[in-house]
């Protein structure tokens, strides 16, 4: 039998931890494959996806900078990746290069995980306007949320997204009183990992049954989460997120759907930790 191979790929590539993730579930589903961290450069990336197939790949991840390239580079593309205009998963089907979005089924599944019932608390306030913010929109959006209130400075960016999704989007160029009756309030910028999300939403205005999540996971308890925790609110950090999204192009690369499970976090935490 062939082995089955994958990869993730983007530019630099060396930080990545699916390889961490993948190679967790096939060794752990006793599966003869293999997933490779490829460091492809924007000018190389189109030849690079026309070799997919002549070099033995069932497909792969794409993260920074080519998601968006590969999303006008793909033969065909599902639903989430239309939706959310940038494609993180690749698979080959008889020969047609597909391209795929699974970030937002990894924001949904942290959610699910770490708090039920998270969709009954809308309305949703999401930080941030760039491309980690459509896919966050789109799982809001498909499990029922119809008030979600996109607060970015320029507000320019925050009224695209209202015009790509639609009724009951809105756009806003600052929280100011968007919190008060929020029950989920998402920061998708990079504000957790370089900065300060607090300075864009205080978490002491929200109510007391709020869900406080950052798609950042280094750190894992970044100050928008410690500003939240303190206030004895739920929060869920973005590990989450990155262990979720795998889930969907594992098994169709290797043909099993595999557990997200406690000793995986653990694995990667510990990783995080010694970085």
């Amino acid at each position: 039998m062939v082995e089955k191979k994958a990869f993730v790929t983007g530019h630099p590539i060396a930080h990545s931890r699916s390889p961490k993730i993948h190679g967790y579930w096939l060794n752990t589903y006793g599966i003869d494959g293999s997933y490779y961290a490829i460091d492809v450069a924007p000018a190389d990336f189109p030849e690079f996806l026309s070799s997919l197939e002549a070099n033995g790949y069932q497909g792969g991840n794409v993260t920074i900078p080519h998601k968006e390239v590969a999303f006008a580079q793909v033969e065909r593309r599902d639903e989430a990746a239309e939706m959310i205009g940038a494609v993180n998963m690749l698979w080959l089907d008889d020969g047609v290069l597909w391209g795929g979005n699974s970030d937002w089924i990894g924001f949904a599944g942290n959610l699910d995980e770490h708090a039920p019932g998270w969709e009954r608390k809308a309305p949703a306030v999401v930080l941030g306007a760039g491309g980690a913010s459509r896919a966050v929109i789109h799982a809001l959006k498909v499990r029922g949320i119809n008030d979600i209130r996109i607060v970015n400075r320029t507000l320019a960016r925050a009224q695209e997204l209202v015009d790509r999704f639609g009724a009951g989007v809105s756009a806003h160029g600052a929280a100011g009183d968007l919190l008060g009756d929020a029950g989920l309030l998402i920061n998708t910028t990079a504000l957790g990992m370089h900065g300060d999300a607090t300075l864009a939403a205080d978490p002491a205005c929200l109510p007391a049954h709020a869900i406080v999540a950052d798609i950042v996971y280094v750190p894992l308890k970044t100050p928008l989460l410690a500003a939240a925790r303190a206030r004895n609110l739920k929060t869920v950090d973005g590990l989450g997120m990155l262990l979720h999204q795998a889930v969907p192009g594992f098994e169709r690369w290797f043909g099993k759907r595999p557990e997200v499970t406690a000793e995986l976090r653990q694995m990667i935490v510990a990783d995080i930790l010694a970085k």
